[in-house]
């Protein structure tokens, strides 16, 4: 396995493992700091692949395909935490690799990872394995109602999560989809905020601004900054984040995504990736999250993460904005909104619920900035 606390200059070749946005963005930092970045995804139309200087083509299931990429690199890292412990084993033989399969596997487990946020001290909320109608019902005693019911493994953007307000509702639960599954104490929170940390191999870190985000059906909307947090909540906010980086080992970026009540801050998820939250430090902040993804894996000189700005909102545009799979929405209504920065992903087909793009704002009042962002989404679908 390599392992290396080398630092890999501009100049070097990065390797990314997803094709998707996450993986678009990272490329277009990386390519603007002088890196090569070599996409491996199924697709040489995915939106990294677009963009990125080479694609090797393949399934992560591909061994042969992997190696062909991982061969090529100088370092590799990650956009999304679902990969098969085989395709990051096959790639640490070629090159470090961040985050690496231990990080990934508790990533990919949401019982080890609470167990293991929950074993290192940290504030997540009461939670229980079940795996039945009657293993819950036990569980129940001791979570109380009303509780979210997620499954263990390959959930996001709200997907395998039920909010259940009593064991009848648990009766619709399809049981058999998921051999285990996460009980989880619903908490009344405040607001929900999220920390994006970044962590080098040697262990220095950074956090960015505490963001403040607004869900819709599950799937981020809008974040915003500054969060409307007092500074004792923010502090703890990044004490947290920069805790579960160190408890879980990540290199690269760590998003903890958190509930505040009060003055009390609870982890509800985490993500060893960039994250749909930090998409406004494109804008916002000296140093973008993935150009910070781009340093900590290559062992750099972490980036100045504070505000070039008084305030900054981010709004994710949705599939639902599409007359259909391929007709684009009016961009320039959006464009005509004064300090609007627009971002598509090149996706080639828009879907309900699937994220195409998102647009920013920077200024110096955080209600004008978040106006602005709504403004230019509604003009789409006008």
């Amino acid at each position: 396995m390599k392992t290396s606390n080398k630092i890999i200059l501009p100049g070097g070749t990065i390797g990314m493992v997803g094709g998707g946005q996450l993986g678009r963005m990272f490329a277009h930092a990386a390519s603007s700091m002088g890196y090569r970045v070599i996409v491996f995804c199924g697709s040489n139309n995915e939106p990294a692949a677009q963009v990125a200087h080479a694609c090797v083509v393949g399934q992560l299931n591909d061994l042969a395909a992997v190696e062909a990429f991982a061969g090529q690199c100088d370092v590799i890292t990650l956009e999304f935490e679902n990969i098969p412990a085989e395709t990051i084993a096959a790639c640490q033989q070629y090159a470090p690799t961040h985050p690496s399969a231990t990080v990934l596997a508790t990533a990919q487990d949401r019982l080890v990872e609470k167990n293991t946020l929950r074993d290192a001290g940290l504030p997540v909320a009461p939670f229980a394995e079940v795996t039945d109608l009657a293993s819950l019902s036990a569980v129940s005693k001791t979570v109380g109602w009303p509780l979210i019911l997620k499954t263990a493994r390959s959930g996001y953007d709200g997907k395998g999560q039920h909010r259940l307000e009593s064991i009848e509702g648990a009766k619709e639960v399809d049981w058999v989809s998921q051999p285990q599954w996460v009980a989880e104490k619903f908490v009344r929170f405040d607001r929900e905020v999220s920390v994006v940390v970044a962590r080098t191999v040697d262990g220095r870190t950074s956090t960015f601004p505490v963001f403040e985000n607004d869900h819709a059906n599950h799937i981020l909307d809008i974040t915003m900054l500054p969060a409307a947090v007092d500074e004792k909540v923010e502090q703890r906010a990044k004490e947290i984040a920069i805790a579960a980086a160190e408890s879980l080992g990540v290199v690269g970026l760590l998003c903890v995504e958190l509930f505040v009540k009060g003055d009390e801050v609870i982890i509800n998820e985490v993500a060893p990736r960039p994250h749909n939250s930090g998409h406004v430090t494109i804008e916002a902040c000296h140093t973008s999250q993935f150009q910070q993804h781009v340093r900590a894996v290559c062992g750099l000189p972490l980036g100045c993460t504070d505000l070039v700005c008084g305030a900054a909102a981010m709004a994710n545009l949705l599939g639902d904005l599409w007359p259909d799979e391929t007709t684009s929405p009016p961009w320039d209504r959006a464009l005509e909104v004064p300090g609007i920065n627009l971002h598509l992903y090149g996706k080639q087909h828009a879907k309900p619920g699937r994220k195409m793009g998102h647009v920013s704002c920077i200024g110096s009042d955080r209600d004008q900035v978040v106006a602005a962002v709504k403004d230019a989404r509604c003009r789409l679908s006008s």
